[in-house]
C-alpha cells in the first residue's frame, strides 16, 4: 500500500509542476519572476519523478 501512495504522490507532483509552469507563463510578467517559477516547477517535477521511480524500484528490492 505504501508503494501505491508513493506513486500517487509522484504523479500528483508531476501534475503540480506542469500547473505551476502554465500559471507562471499566463499570470506573471516576463523574465525574472517567470524564470523563478519555472525553475521551481522543474524542481517539483524532479521530485515527483524521483518518487515514481523509487516506487517502481521497491517491488524488485522486496523480492530479494
Amino acid at each position: 500500500m505504501n508503494q501505491f501512495f508513493m506513486k500517487l504522490t509522484g504523479f500528483l507532483l508531476l501534475l503540480a509542476g506542469w500547473i505551476i509552469v502554465l500559471a507562471a507563463i499566463a499570470l506573471l510578467p516576463r523574465r525574472p519572476a517567470e524564470i523563478g517559477f519555472v525553475l521551481a516547477a522543474l524542481a517539483v517535477q524532479a521530485l515527483g519523478l524521483t518518487l515514481v521511480f523509487r516506487a517502481h524500484l521497491l517491488p524488485s528490492r522486496e523480492r530479494r
